[in-house]
């Protein structure tokens, strides 16, 4: 297997890769990668056109409210909202994102948000279904 990059520092604070496991091709705009997150590294603000779903599958993630996320959590956020994710503090995280749309990115996330500090500028829906539940089985 070929040595993956690292993501750009334009978009990303810390070490993070992905792992394409769809791409957007013809009418489709469906993307799907494998998201891998060193300890502190996280997103800039972005947004994403139809909106993003995540499932988290390893270790712990924050984000825009600096909500504790774990593996096995979906978190959904709406399509056009601005937020951001990564790693916790001391935490590797990986999570399998699913897109319908081009991203739309901006500021880096300030140590302070990050931490928690500062108001965050929009609210986010967390999903904490599992898996389990994607492949028509109850709770």
């Amino acid at each position: 297997m070929d040595h993956v990059p690292p993501l750009p520092a334009e978009w990303f604070t810390g070490d993070v890769w992905m792992d394409p496991i769809v791409q957007p091709e013809g009418q489709s705009q469906l993307g799907v990668g494998a998201v891998h997150f060193t300890p502190g590294a996280r997103t800039a603000w972005h947004s994403h056109d139809g909106g993003q779903t995540l499932y988290v599958t390893e270790g712990q993630s924050r984000g825009e409210e600096v909500v504790e996320l774990r593996a096995g959590d979906v978190h959904v956020t709406p399509d056009g909202q601005q937020h951001w994710h990564g790693a916790g503090h001391d935490h590797f995280m990986a999570h399998i994102s699913i897109t319908q749309g081009a991203a739309r990115w901006g500021e880096h996330v300030t140590d302070d948000e990050y931490r928690g500090h500062r108001a965050i500028r929009k609210q986010t829906t967390v999903d904490r279904r599992r898996l389990v539940r994607w492949a028509g089985m109850s709770d």
